[in-house]
């Protein structure tokens, strides 16, 4: 397996997948995933977006890596770290094609 992991298909809770810590499990909570299987059915671009709505702040875009690492350890059971998700967004930030949070008036 890649970074020399075995597969987690039986991850049972989202703090068994590889990660994911106190901080992206706050987060979850905040977003109102809870298992591993709601979390195998988002998408890194909306959660991604929707955790920085509901703060009412731009996250730093490793949150993303991270939120895309885990949905796809959850989808795949291929435990990746982060950062290998890191090159692919830095791309399509160039491009203009990484979701931007943008603060509506009322909340600055």
């Amino acid at each position: 397996m890649p970074e020399g992991s075995a597969p987690q298909q039986n991850a049972r809770s989202l703090a068994d997948l590889r990660n994911i810590g106190k901080a992206a499990l706050a987060d979850f909570a905040v977003l109102g995933i809870h298992t591993v299987q709601q979390l195998a059915e988002q998408e890194p671009d909306a959660l991604y977006l929707a955790l920085c709505q509901k703060t009412r702040q731009r996250h730093d875009p490793c949150v993303y890596d991270v939120f895309a690492a885990a949905i796809h350890q959850a989808r795949t059971g291929e435990a990746r770290n982060w950062w290998s998700f890191t090159p692919d967004r830095k791309t399509r930030q160039q491009n203009g094609t990484f979701p931007v949070y943008e603060a509506a008036a009322s909340e600055r």
